[in-house]
């Protein structure tokens, strides 16, 4: 039998699904054969609290068992973490997972959902799943502009998300411009503040959304293991939100999407301050090292607050960004390439351990006085 050019011959799709760029994680190896070191995915260079390991172990003795369908240990232990009710928390398969279950939540097709011109991919990815429709707002200096979110709101707008810090400029939006944002807002209008980095934040006027979250009706927030607490393999994130909010996305949340490990390893990890400390400091260290040592050089580098940098490469000649990310890769330094957020003339860099750092700096260095 020969198959139909046309497919109907086999299941289809749903319009538009075909029509979604699928989210690319970028590089986990480098080429040059020798030691490399991964920057690419802002992962921990402290690893996992020890505490997080030793719980992670002994979850290895009840494999058999399902774990509990709604975690309420580990929501428990967030909630005594950051003095919130338990019963208005969601966790998830990584913070991914509820920023999907919202846009499966709360729009229809045809519903606009907003995102600023370089939020991170996973809300057009999940706006375009659930059949609705990505709408971009520009930013300003890399950075969300509300102005613009609110000029894009209209009568089918559903959600609007927001990443504060921001993934991949590492910049952010004071809470006072966070409150504006919202005052904006239709009541109907639902703000996801995506505070992945927040942890990792050093400004007196910045807030995660605790707050905000607490006194309104329209206004969730959500966090991840996978970051400061250096659980990304486990997958965990979780979501505050109001009563109303949660008890819907958690009439399609997946029984049992968190795992038995999973949960161990992330209240183990709530309660060693030490080992938050510890990162928050290294970060607080590097990051400023990091980015005098790259503009040293004659890059250009966004002020970041998170654990990661965005650098900027000439748009032409023998020092772009598509000629040093090859170059690095051959000298065993993976950075993550970001021309699918259309920054094709950026890499991005994470806050590594200080050998990685060096490593990535003496690097760039000799790809711009050599070149590719």
């Amino acid at each position: 039998m020969t198959s139909s050019k046309t497919g109907a011959d086999r299941p289809q799709p749903r319009p538009g699904i075909l029509d979604i760029a699928a989210y690319d994680p970028g590089r986990t190896t480098a080429t040059g054969g020798g030691r490399f070191y991964k920057l690419a995915a802002n992962e921990s260079p402290l690893g996992a609290s020890p505490a997080a390991i030793a719980a992670f172990k002994v979850s290895a003795q009840g494999l058999e068992i399902y774990p509990d369908s709604s975690a309420p240990q580990l929501r428990d232990a967030i909630g005594a973490a950051h003095g919130i009710l338990p019963s208005r928390i969601v966790c998830g398969a990584g913070s991914d997972e509820l920023l999907n279950l919202i846009a499966h939540t709360y729009l229809s097709p045809g519903d606009e959902a907003v995102h600023s011109e370089y939020g991170f991919l996973v809300y057009a990815i999940a706006i375009r799943a659930a059949g609705g429709v990505p709408v971009v707002a520009p930013e300003k200096n890399y950075t969300a502009y509300v102005d613009a979110i609110l000029d894009r709101i209209s009568a089918k707008t559903r959600i609007v998300y927001l990443a504060n810090p921001n993934n991949p400029t590492g910049t952010y939006l004071p809470f006072s411009e966070i409150r504006r944002l919202h005052a904006g807002l239709p009541p109907r209008v639902l703000l996801v503040l995506d505070a992945a980095y927040a942890e990792y934040v050093r400004r007196n006027d910045y807030e995660s959304g605790i707050e905000l979250v607490g006194q309104t009706q329209n206004v969730v927030m959500t966090r991840t293991f996978s970051k400061i607490h250096g659980l990304a393999s486990l997958r965990i994130g979780w979501l505050y939100g109001p009563a109303h909010v949660v008890d819907a996305l958690n009439r399609i949340r997946g029984p049992f999407n968190v795992s038995t490990a999973a949960i161990n390893a992330g209240i183990a990890a709530l309660d060693d301050h030490a080992h938050v400390e510890a990162s928050v400091a290294h970060n607080e260290e590097w990051l400023p090292r990091v980015t005098k040592g790259i503009e040293a050089i004659g890059l250009e580098v966004t002020p970041s607050v998170g654990n990661f940098v965005l650098i900027h490469f000439p748009k032409s000649g023998s020092h772009t960004a598509a000629r040093a990310e090859p170059f690095l890769l051959e000298h065993g330094i993976v950075l993550r390439g970001i021309a699918g957020y259309g920054l094709g003339d950026s890499l991005r860099m994470t806050i590594g351990s200080a050998e990685a750092n060096e490593a990535a700096i003496a690097a760039l260095k000799a790809f711009m006085i050599g070149g590719a």
